[in-house]
């Protein structure tokens, strides 16, 4: 630290960092032993990135990287959009079903990327900006299983007629990308999802990973 700068910015800054470098949040006890300071320091740390939704805290008390960091620059979505399209693209023209690319918004699951196929008769219609519940849809699933599997290979989800009568849904989620949770996948109109499309789902969101590293 210098004259020039500010201590308690510092620590701010590095909670954010050590929030952002963990899939599953920090205690206080963890966040005070790693920045070397007492337990009321870090309790003032996160109250105060609390006011700004920079921190959340779930209900076991581990605080979390807050949307408030997504709302620092309107241009994170999109620049993760951008990343994702190729996948994206390639996704829905390999499988002849619109491909989405789905993002964590608190309690909820919100698609931040859709794209068609340009060559099928009919295809179900997805718009960027929808939203659901984290518990229904293959999206959010996807998302939940791999909290549940943090260090095992999630695979993908399948659904049927959760979101919408008559479609069904394919989703893996993103593995190892700091700072991001989502999944990308597939929504379609048929009786079941084909075998091949799980595991084509699966490498897509491991290509969106990679370009999001």
């Amino acid at each position: 630290m210098t004259a020039e700068t500010s201590q308690t910015l510092d620590r701010g800054l590095r909670v954010l960092k050590l929030l952002a470098d963990t899939d599953h949040g920090l205690t206080v006890t963890e966040l005070s032993t790693k920045l070397g300071v007492n337990r009321t320091v870090v309790y003032r740390l996160l109250a105060t990135l609390e006011q700004h939704a920079l921190v959340r805290r779930d209900l076991g008390g581990r605080a979390r990287v807050g949307l408030g960091v997504l709302g620092l620059g309107r241009q994170v979505h999109p620049l993760v959009r951008e990343a994702a399209l190729p996948a994206l693209r390639s996704l829905a023209e390999d499988i002849g079903a619109t491909a989405h690319l789905t993002l964590v918004d608190g309690a909820e699951a919100l698609a931040v990327a859709v794209v068609e196929p340009t060559w099928t008769d009919y295809h179900v219609a997805y718009r960027a900006g929808f939203r659901h519940p984290l518990d229904r849809g293959a999206a959010g699933k996807a998302i939940l299983a791999a909290r549940q599997r943090p260090h095992r290979d999630p695979g993908y989800t399948l659904t049927q007629g959760e979101l919408e009568a008559g479609a069904c849904g394919a989703a893996a989620p993103l593995v190892g990308v700091t700072g991001v949770e989502g999944s990308v996948g597939v929504v379609m109109l048929a009786d079941a999802v084909p075998e091949r499309v799980g595991v084509r789902v699966v490498d897509a969101a491991r290509e969106v990973a990679e370009a999001l590293r």
